[in-house]
C-alpha cells in the first residue's frame, strides 16, 4: 500500500534520531563566532553536497550555505533558516562533545537548528519527485548580534521565495510542546556605548580633576528612569548596562569612563524615542558635572513579528503532531533575533521548540547552557509538517 509523502518524511525512526545527535554533537564540539563560521560552513556543504540538492552555495552573504531542494510538483516556494555562531563563553558542562574551542560556546542552540535543517535537506531531497514546490535551506552566519540576515537577504536569498520559517530551540519551554504566536513575538535590540570623559588626576587633588567614574555613577542611575518614569507600565521596555570600564589605579581618577548597553522594545516609535532620551540624558548629566558623553548607537534588529496567516498554518501543522495541549503562545520575549529581517521581506512564522533539560533551570547564553536532545526529532517532525503545509497551503 502506497504512503503519502507526508507519513513517508513524518516517519523518524531510530537511525535517524541518533543522526540528529550525532550531527548535533559534531556542531556543537566546533562552535565558531559571526562571521567566522568557515569551518561550520565546510561542514554544512560536505553534507549537503552528499545529497540530492539543487543550487548549493557558500560564501553567501559572508559565511552563508544555501541549497535549494526542488520539488517535481507545483507548489509554494519556502526557505527554512537555522542560524550558524556561537558565543565567546567557555563551556562548563565536562560532556564528551563539549566545545574543543577555547572561548567559544554553542550557548543559544544553533547547534540543533543545524542539525534539524540539515536532516529536513536530507529527507526532502530523497522524495524530490512527490514533492510539491521547493524548499530552501538558507544557513545563516551571525545572528548573534553581528547583522548576519540582512547581508544574505542582500545577496539574493529570498529571491523566489514565497514564504519564510524557523525555530528557535528554548531552555525554558519543556521538551514535547511548541510555542507559536501571530503577532510580535520577540523585541527590537539596539546596542549604544557611551564614552564618559572628565579630566583625570591625583586621588588626592579631586577639585583639580572632573571624576569621569563618578558621572558615570549618575548616568548610570538617571537611564533606569527611562523605564520606570518614561514609559508606560504597560509597554514593556528593558535598558540594560552590561558594561562599565574605566579607571587605571585605586589612586588615579579617571578622565574616562566607557559604558556599553542594550535597548530592547516592541514599540518602533518607542524605540526610536528611548534611544534619543538616552543620548540626552547621558549628555545632560554629564554636562552638569563639568564633562561630557559622546552617544554612539549600533541599530540591532527590529521586532519579530509573524504573519497571522503563517502563523496559523505552523500552530495547524504543530498540533497534528503534538496534540492540541502541546502548542502554546508564549507572551512576547523581549531577545532579539535578525529573523525580523526575513519576516519584513516576506510572510512567516518563527516559533520555539522546547528542549528544557533536567534538574536546574537553564538561561542561553550562559556557559551552563545545554539542551535536552530528545526535542531534536520533534523539532524536525514539526518542522517538516510545517514546511510541508506551507507548501500546499494558498
Amino acid at each position: 500500500m502506497a504512503t503519502s509523502l507526508r507519513d513517508d518524511l513524518m516517519d523518524i525512526d531510530a537511525a535517524t534520531e541518533q543522526r540528529l545527535i550525532k550531527v548535533r554533537r559534531e556542531l556543537h564540539a566546533q562552535p565558531e563566532l559571526s562571521f567566522h563560521e568557515r569551518a561550520t560552513a565546510e561542514y554544512i556543504s560536505a553534507s549537503l553536497g552528499q545529497w540530492p540538492v539543487d543550487n548549493l552555495r557558500d560564501r553567501v552573504g559572508g559565511t552563508g550555505v544555501v541549497a535549494d531542494v526542488m520539488g517535481e510538483l507545483p507548489g509554494r516556494s519556502v526557505l527554512v533558516r537555522a542560524d550558524m555562531d556561537g558565543l565567546p563563553l567557555t563551556e562548563a558542562a565536562d560532556a564528551p562533545f563539549r566545545s574543543q574551542r577555547n572561548g567559544v560556546m554553542h550557548a543559544c542552540g544553533h547547534d540543533v537548528h543545524m542539525a534539524i535543517a540539515l536532516e529536513l535537506a536530507n529527507r526532502f531531497s530523497a522524495k524530490r519527485d512527490r514533492l510539491p514546490g521547493m524548499v530552501r535551506v538558507a544557513f545563516q552566519p551571525a545572528e548573534e548580534g553581528a547583522g548576519g540576515a540582512k547581508p544574505m537577504i542582500d545577496a539574493g536569498v529570498l529571491k523566489g521565495i514565497d514564504r519564510v520559517i524557523g525555530l528557535h530551540v528554548w531552555a525554558g519551554l519543556p521538551t514535547g510542546q511548541v510555542s507559536v504566536r501571530d503577532g510580535v513575538m520577540m523585541a527590537s535590540a539596539d546596542w549604544f556605548t557611551l564614552t564618559v570623559r572628565g579630566v583625570g588626576g591625583h586621588g588626592a587633588i579631586p577639585e583639580a580633576t572632573v571624576d569621569a567614574v563618578v558621572i558615570a555613577a549618575q548616568i548610570v542611575t538617571a537611564l533606569q528612569t527611562l523605564a520606570s518614569r518614561e514609559t508606560s507600565p504597560r509597554a514593556p521596555v528593558v535598558v540594560t548596562l552590561g558594561s562599565i570600564h574605566g579607571g587605571s589605579a585605586s589612586n588615579i581618577i579617571a578622565g574616562e569612563v566607557v559604558i556599553q548597553g542594550t535597548l530592547r522594545t516592541f514599540d518602533a516609535g518607542l524605540r526610536g524615542q528611548l534611544l534619543r532620551r538616552v543620548a540626552e540624558l547621558a549628555h545632560g548629566v554629564a554636562e552638569a558635572m563639568r564633562g561630557s558623553c559622546q552617544f554612539r548607537h549600533e541599530a540591532g534588529a527590529p521586532p519579530v513579528v509573524n504573519d497571522p496567516a503563517i502563523a496559523a498554518l505552523v500552530a495547524e501543522a504543530a498540533r497534528g503532531v503534538l496534540g492540541e495541549q502541546a502548542v502554546v503562545a508564549f507572551e512576547p520575549l523581549l531577545v532579539g533575533e535578525d529573523f525580523s529581517y526575513f519576516l519584513n521581506e516576506r510572510p512567516g512564522c518563527f516559533f520555539l521548540l522546547g528542549g528544557a533539560p533536567g534538574g536546574a533551570p537553564v538561561v542561553h547564553h550562559t556557559a551552563q547552557f545545554r539542551i535536552d536532545e530528545q526535542c531534536l526529532p520533534i523539532g524536525l517532525r514539526v518542522m517538516t509538517a510545517a514546511v510541508l503545509r506551507l507548501l500546499e497551503a494558498d
